[in-house]
């Protein structure tokens, strides 16, 4: 066991996995990460985005090693793992980031695009961390984050197999945090209400992005967990746009 506890903050040199890491959330989190100190693999489907991605974190003056892959294939988290292990020799810090939303009634939803979701938003989560806590129990900063949404505790119209998939994410990410504690692994969930991305821009074009969280206020919450190592645990954090009365 390691002692979560047994580390001062200092997150340089240490090593993250950053999945979904070309645009969007995951770009913002990687970038933060990178400017930090810490040395990342990041995934995405692109090559072309991952080049792009490499090129801008390297600035930072950390190690960055590109992993094409795509989560749907139940193949691909334990090779992701593997090239991590491989390349960088530890990991420190999982953020399950990707994700699909495909908006569509439940009734105009199709097998596949059911299983999809849960391949990638649920799946994948699912087995990236079984891969990963071997390794991270050897680390003395530990932590696994996943990138949820609100809808994992609510039901919304017309998103019937990504509230489906959230829910299952939550459900999963609980049991693991209870499982590896005593293995001194911390084991986060982040539910943002809505973020201005790309892919909310595209799926829900009614809505206004103007007073929604952006990707970095997503990254500034990631680098307070991995840097907030005091006795208090924080198991979630719900995120909400600024013009959205609380508790609504």
């Amino acid at each position: 066991m390691t002692d979560r506890n047994n580390s001062n903050g200092n997150l340089k040199g240490k090593v993250a996995l950053v999945t979904g890491a070309s645009r969007g959330i995951g770009y913002a989190i990687a970038t933060a990460l990178a400017q930090n100190g810490i040395n990342i693999a990041i995934n995405s489907r692109s090559v072309e985005d991952l080049e792009r991605v490499t090129k801008d974190l390297s600035s930072y003056g950390v190690k960055v090693l590109a992993c094409p892959a795509d989560l749907s294939d139940p193949q691909a988290p334990a090779e992701l793992i593997e090239d991590v292990i491989a390349h960088f020799g530890q990991l420190d810090i999982l953020i399950n980031n990707a994700g699909i939303a495909i908006p569509k009634a439940l009734m105009d939803t199709s097998a596949e695009e059911w299983d999809r979701h849960m391949a990638i938003n649920a799946r994948a989560p699912f087995l990236l961390s079984r891969e990963a806590v071997p390794h991270l129990k050897k680390s003395n900063h530990a932590t696994i984050i996943n990138i949820s949404s609100v809808v994992g505790t609510k039901g919304y119209i017309n998103q019937g197999a990504y509230t489906a998939s959230k829910h299952a994410l939550v459900g999963m990410t609980k049991v693991l945090a209870q499982e590896v504690f005593d293995d001194g692994i911390r084991v986060h969930i982040i539910a943002p209400g809505g973020v201005a991305t790309e892919m909310v821009a595209s799926t829900r074009p009614d809505l206004n992005l103007s007073d929604m969280p952006t990707p970095s206020d997503i990254a500034e919450i990631v680098m307070f967990l991995l840097t907030h190592r005091g006795n208090a645990v924080i198991d979630e954090i719900n995120v909400r746009r600024s013009g959205k009365i609380p508790w609504k």
